[in-house]
């Protein structure tokens, strides 16, 4: 199985775009969005090409392939325009035999997890850093920020398959990865 994971696109119908692309380049079997899909709030500045209408279109026009969570700028007013699910707050998947708890990372995070056990995943965007190491017994990782990277990071995106996390830029140049085998 593979899967893309993309955060915090807050927006941005440029970084957007580059997420249909990568999707399709990288051949995944879902798109999963970790939430701040439309919106960039009022800590960060606009990004690129900021136009929230487009992203609805582009998002739309993969709608059999989105699973999402919602961000904190997510609001009920999102879902009136989206035509996926976007509003929960996180979802579980089980990955190479471990609980892999997905959500934006604005609730759940290092600070306030959710209950875990050793060896289970954390997967959540919200801070716009890439992440990849063991907390207290379980392993967080987060892709970053598509489109409003911050502490130098690179706008980033992250792939799931046979087992290895792998965060990429949107260049495709790796930015590290972790095997779950």
């Amino acid at each position: 199985m593979k899967l893309m994971f993309a955060s915090d696109i807050h927006g941005s119908a440029y970084y957007c775009e580059a997420v249909r692309a990568l999707y399709e380049k990288e051949e995944a079997e879902k798109l999963i969005l970790l939430g701040d899909l439309l919106y960039h709030g009022p800590r960060n500045d606009l990004p690129k090409d900021y136009a929230p209408k487009k992203c609805i279109e582009i998002l739309n026009g993969l709608k059999k392939e989105i699973l999402a969570v919602r961000g904190n700028c997510e609001a009920e007013v999102d879902q009136m325009v989206l035509e996926f699910p976007c509003l929960a707050d996180y979802m579980i998947m089980y990955l190479e035999g471990r609980m892999a708890f997905i959500t934006h990372g604005h609730n759940h995070n290092n600070q306030n997890p959710p209950m875990l056990k050793e060896g289970d995943l954390l997967i959540h965007g919200h801070t716009h850093i890439p992440a990849m190491e063991e907390v207290n017994g379980y392993f967080y990782i987060n892709p970053g920020s598509i489109s409003i990277p911050k502490n130098g990071s690179s706008h980033n995106y992250m792939i799931y398959e046979d087992g290895v996390f792998t965060i990429k830029d949107i260049e495709g140049r790796e930015i590290m990865s972790h095997s779950l085998i």
